[in-house]
């Protein structure tokens, strides 16, 4: 009878299900319905929300078809999990039939709760696999206009220019095309398309899709990714054309007179694709790239990742990419080598994200204009102009401005610049396509602006903007408080977190534009509570695995195009990112598949560092790059190297102890924790002074690293705080640390206490800091704590406070030992001027915030706290105050747990939902 029962729960319409209870936001590896799915197991994850409080999943059901009709009908006939037993709802490992390339499953999934309450079925989410074999291609080969010859190739990269006598280089930049037949009625279309280094693709003459700079950048002698594209409503009965057009991106490096970080070649632009046609009657086609794929030089005429790019609108090809195009004087494509791996790009793609019209504009004395776009971020400009064939428009992008007014690109590296080369037939509007910096400013030759002529023969500017070019991850968090000089830093880092958020956690969006990987993990915190960062993060493992060398090193920089010498590509600091990040991701997301993928990379570097140790200290590296000392920035000036790359020696031990405990390698946990115990003995032998309780130079970081990583003796652990309380209050709450050392400085701060330090720490506009770079007109982060011009003026490496202003501000944080945020710490921290803060993250449970405000008689909290997760909430409140929630004495509310008080703050224990508490003074 019960059998029969829960099947005709299966069966019935929503309606009849409890309307307390709701599955949304159903995603398979980490994604709403994604595409490009290599991993044969999938994980699959929901949220659940409820009307009422304190709600726990029990029980969960999962469907999966490949075929939406089946599922409709409640027939899993790929999976059928039956029902579940578990309050899981994250990271779900797949567990049906085998799954096949290239195609698409849908999926749904129902919930049960602790209050005996089903929900309905979810709506129906879908994922569509990727191509997981080379046979997968169907026999789509690599082709191009041209192949470099083996001479020319310079893979690894050279640094900077390069040796001495390498001449000038440029290359064709092509046009791809196809045309083929759709002569039955489709079911549903996908293009699987790599092109080197960057690709726009095009279908019937309009653009697919709305990403920029695909595919993310890689270890090309390694690996390639492709992007899949569903093209189903593009594709017409009759024939269809595809055209690609092809960018250098980091394939190839052109060698000229503009900038260059570093010189190198892959190759010069190639492609490949897959086509995968599914007819309704149930057949498949394929269209493949091949050698019978025309190609011609395109009107780009030079593009460069660090230089700009150049296009003559005279040598375009009106609807090349179209049905009706001749494409008879084009020639056919050759078959080229290519990197041996292709992955899907699982990663959020770039898109062109905001638009930017200038402020004001100034006219130099050399007749050029100067647009103050009013916004330092990482893009490309768009030009509208009017003028005569052959008329060149000449852009110059730069952050900053030269006394005289004229584009500074001295800290940005120069020159970066974009031509413009007009056809005169009216209006023509363009930007760059292969390339992009960071500016605010634009200063345009060659043009004026409409209503400027007076007589002159030069082409009008009918609009100039600034488009704004990121990874699209999605916003998760925000943060608003009454202090304004906060809520502008939030402004200034984020402003700096978007700009290098590209296929990679970039330094800066001009100069560099490398995988620094230092800042995945010392900045990963504050991006996490901003954006959702996990594809991303998996992307930057990726490529830490493919960079780490035979000797077990992770270099400074993943992908590793070029090998710096040192001590810029072995620093403990930097390369403990192949170790750190996969731990946070599984903190943060729940994702432990990334441990498992991760650990052998995790035990080589390791391994690695044991070799560079010398009686278990590490001095090699950079240290606390960009500290605050009597030096301009660079190398640690305040903290001896060995402090910080031994800290990181043993914090990556302890992780791996704990890693190979969750992995079932008992043998290497126990080996793990006994060398732990050996550094940190002989960590503490060479740098901790008893007698004063300071480690090394007692500067801020030597201090507050050994706090947080867990070297201190707990006998001495109030006293080495009290030490970093002291020093920063001896320098009048100036701060020293640098890039390694000001996230433990306020980790460790906060987990004394002290967010008061904290606040007197970042309130100030005279010293370096978040304060003096706004002072001196900054709108993103600087490089330097002095927003110095001579260096970069976008850089995120020193935005660690974003992780305060959630965590201790606004008081959003996880529980000690969590995972994903399954039991929620809410500890906001009301200090200084500040009297209301309001913060909201969407973790992979759902939706916490909090909101708070305080007078001088009361304070105020609104909490959410998503289904299927618990918290501790700590109210700043004193023995004696009446505390109530939602207008009932907190004692007598059945959905909370009063525990008392401790340190200040009234302990409550809750579930689910969403609860407004008062602490009244009486």
């Amino acid at each position: 009878m019960a059998k029969q029962l829960y099947i005709l729960l299966l069966l019935l319409p929503l309606h009849i299900f409890a309307q307390g209870i709701k599955v949304s936001n159903l995603q398979c590896e980490y994604k709403s319905d994604p595409s490009g799915i290599e991993n044969t197991t999938p994980e699959l994850s929901w949220q659940i929300s409820s009307t009422q409080r304190d709600v726990m999943q029990t029980a969960y059901h999962i469907l999966v078809a490949d075929n939406i009709e089946s599922l409709n009908k409640g027939v899993g006939n790929i999976w059928d999990s039956k029902k579940i037993n578990s309050s899981a709802s994250i990271q779900i490992t797949y567990n049906g039939k085998p799954l096949s390339a290239a195609k698409t499953y849908y999926w749904k999934v129902m919930v049960w709760d602790n209050h005996k309450h089903a929900s309905a079925w979810s709506n129906v989410a879908n994922w569509q696999m990727g191509l997981l074999t080379a046979s997968d291609w169907k026999n789509a080969k690599w082709i191009a206009y041209a192949q470099m010859p083996d001479s020319m190739r310079i893979v690894p990269f050279a640094a900077n220019r390069g040796p001495k006598g390498l001449p000038p280089v440029n290359d064709v930049l092509p046009l791809l095309r196809k045309t083929f037949t759709v002569e039955k009625a489709i079911k549903k279309a996908t293009v699987y398309i790599s092109g080197l280094g960057h690709f726009d693709m095009s279908l019937n003459g309009k653009k697919v899709a709305d990403h920029f700079l695909d595919p993310g950048w890689a270890q090309y002698d390694k690996q390639a990714l492709y992007v899949p594209f569903d093209i189903t409503k593009q594709l017409q009965q009759g024939n269809n054309t595809i055209g690609v057009m092809l960018g250098n991106g980091f394939y190839f490096i052109p060698r000229d007179k503009r900038y260059r970080k570093m010189t190198g070649a892959y190759g010069y632009p190639k492609m490949i694709c897959r086509v995968v046609i599914e007819y309704a009657d149930g057949t498949v086609s394929n269209v493949v790239s091949d050698e019978s794929w025309k190609t011609a030089p395109g009107p780009i005429t030079f593009t460069s990742i660090y230089g700009g790019e150049d296009y003559n609108a005279n040598m375009e090809q009106p609807g090349w990419d179209t049905n009706d195009f001749n494409a008879a004087n084009w020639q056919n494509a050759i078959t080229v080598t290519g990197p041996p791996q292709l992955n899907a790009q699982a990663a959020d793609p770039l898109k062109i994200m905001q638009e930017f019209d200038p402020k004001t504009k100034k006219q130099l004395s050399d007749g050029s204009w100067v647009y103050d776009l009013g916004q330092n971020f990482s893009g490309i400009p768009q030009i509208t102009v009017q003028g005569k064939k052959g008329d060149t428009v000449h852009i110059t992008p730069a952050e900053l401005l030269h006394p005289d007014g004229s584009a500074n690109q001295n800290g940005s590296g120069k020159p970066h610049y974009y031509n413009y080369i007009l056809k005169g037939n009216g209006i023509e509007t363009w930007h760059p396509q292969f390339t992009y910096y960071g500016f605010r400013y634009l200063q345009v030759e060659g043009a004026v602006p409409q209503g400027e002529a007076k007589g002159k023969q030069l082409p009008v500017l009918l609009a100039i903007k600034g488009l704004h070019t990121r990874n699209a991850a999605k916003r998760v968090g925000s943060f608003v408080c009454s202090n304004e000089l906060f809520n502008r830093t939030y402004t200034l880092i984020d402003w700096a977190m978007k700009s290098n958020m590209a296929s990679v956690f970039t330094d800066c969006p001009h100069r560099e534009k490398l995988g620094w990987l230092e800042e995945a993990h010392l900045v990963g915190s504050s991006l996490r509570y901003n954006y959702d960062i996990h594809r991303l993060a998996l992307k930057c493992i990726s490529d830490m695995r493919l960079a780490q060398t035979p000797e077990g090193l992770i270099p400074e920089i993943a992908p590793e195009f070029t090998k710096f010498g040192e001590p810029f590509r072995d620093s403990p600091e930097w390369g403990s990112n192949g170790v750190i990040l996969p731990w946070y991701v599984y903190e943060w997301y729940g994702d432990k598949k990334v441990l498992a993928e991760s650990y052998d990379m995790m035990k080589r570097y390791i391994a690695y560092l044991g070799t560079r140790a010398n009686d278990h200290i590490l001095t090699q590296g950079l240290g606390d790059w960009y500290d605050q000392g009597p030096k301009g920035p660079g190398y640690s000036q305040q903290t001896p190297k060995g402090i910080t790359a031994t800290a990181f020696y043993y914090y990556d031990l302890c992780i791996a102890a704990k890693t190979a405990t969750l992995l079932h390698k008992t043998q290497d946990a126990a080996g793990y924790q006994k060398l732990a115990a050996e550094v940190k003995q002989a960590y503490n032998k060479a740098f901790f002074n008893p007698q004063t309780k300071e480690y090394g130079t007692g500067s801020q970081t030597a201090n507050a690293i050994s706090v947080y990583m867990g070297l201190v003796d707990q006998q001495y652990k109030t006293d080495v705080t009290n030490n970093i309380v002291k020093d920063l209050r001896d320098r009048g709450n100036a701060l020293t640390a640098g890039d390694i050392g000001f996230r433990y400085l306020l980790r460790a701060l906060d987990a004394a206490g002290r967010s008061d330090v904290i606040y007197d720490m970042n309130s100030r506009s005279d010293v370096p800091g978040y304060g003096y770079q706004l002072a001196h007109g900054a709108t993103a982060l600087t490089e330097s704590w002095a927003a110095l011009p001579a260096v970069s003026n976008n850089h995120f490496m020193l935005g660690h406070i974003m992780e305060w202003f959630y965590s201790g501000l606004a008081g959003i944080r996880s529980a000690p030992g969590s995972i994903a945020m399954k039991t929620i710490e809410i500890r906001p921290e009301p200090v200084g001027d500040v009297t209301y803060a309001k913060a909201n993250y969407d973790s992979p449970y759902g939706m916490i915030a909090t909101d708070w405000k305080k007078t001088a008689n009361s304070f105020e909290l609104t909490v959410q706290i998503p289904a299927n997760t618990t918290a501790m909430i700590y109210l700043p409140a004193n023995v004696g105050e009446q505390i109530t929630e939602s207008s009932q004495p907190i004692k007598i509310v059945s959905a909370v747990k009063f525990l008392g008080y401790k340190d200040g703050k009234a302990m409550i224990k809750a579930g689910s939902g969403i609860y407004h508490f008062i602490a009244q003074k009486k």
